[in-house]
């Protein structure tokens, strides 16, 4: 999700949703409809696969599972047009956003995918990222790194601690690693409408924002550069480091329970 600088002011007018039990329960199924397809897309990604393959992939296992494409019409925040895939298919220096294509991928890249499932009223967001063939060291660390940095937000989702511990974790972590955080892209609250409040920064400080309560659900997404976190958007309303370096994202949606975060994709 695309936002600006004025999270911990505008934070203060926001009306988070809370679920009840019955929701979070259709949300888990909706969860495991995603992973399914995202399973399926990993296996596919090879060397010379194409995203719109992958895009292919994901809108049968989708329907076929009576759901339906969370993306698929829909129009992001600071985008100029309806989105027209089922997946964001982001390769290299593109961090998220970006359109299925017939690229055809190479031994090196780094693609990452993300996906949103809309089941019985109710959104789910995931996203993985996946090295093609054979990938540097520098990207192999990245994506660890980012993968380790959502398991350490997700375990500050916790009933009591504030939405500032979440990006405090992942940033202290990926910082620590020598990557960047990058700049203006979030994590969001998640519902009946794909993107609700309350943004979720992947770098911010602790014990900042409101206090995370049970039965809140939030797509928690930690986007990172193996370089500067300075981004720019590119004509297709995809987003790109500015310094050209290999990005990651990894994303959970995540329910806000009494036994702790619970990850539902």
């Amino acid at each position: 999700m695309m936002t600006d600088n004025l999270f911990y002011v505008t934070l203060l007018a926001m009306a988070v949703t809370i679920k009840t039990p019955e929701e979070i329960e259709i949300m888990a199924r909706g969860g495991e409809i995603l992973m399914r397809a995202i399973q399926k897309m990993v296996v596919a990604a090879r060397v010379g696969a194409t995203p719109k393959e992958l895009d292919a992939i994901a809108e049968r296992i989708i329907r076929d599972e009576g759901a339906k494409p969370a993306f698929l019409g829909y129009q992001p925040h600071g985008a100029v047009r309806l989105y027209s895939a089922t997946i964001c298919a982001s390769v290299n220096d593109v961090i998220v956003h970006g359109l299925p294509t017939h690229y055809a991928l190479h031994s090196g890249d780094v693609l990452k995918i993300d996906v949103g499932v809309l089941y019985k009223g109710f959104h789910t967001d995931g996203a993985v990222t996946v090295g093609i063939g054979e990938i540097n060291t520098e990207a192999t660390r990245l994506i660890e790194a980012t993968k380790k940095a959502l398991i350490l937000g997700i375990r500050s989702a916790r009933i009591g601690n504030k939405i500032g511990d979440i990006g405090h974790a992942i940033g202290k972590y990926i910082h620590e690693k020598g990557f960047s955080v990058v700049e203006g892209l979030t994590g969001h609250g998640i519902g009946r409408e794909l993107h609700e409040d309350p943004s979720i920064f992947n770098d911010a400080r602790a014990g900042s924002g409101i206090i995370i309560k049970e039965g809140m659900v939030f797509a928690i997404e930690p986007m990172t550069s193996a370089g500067g976190p300075k981004i720019y958007k590119l004509p297709d309303d995809s987003y790109a480091t500015e310094d050209k370096s290999i990005s990651a994202q990894f994303e959970h949606t995540v329910a806000i329970t009494k036994n702790g975060p619970r990850i539902l994709t």
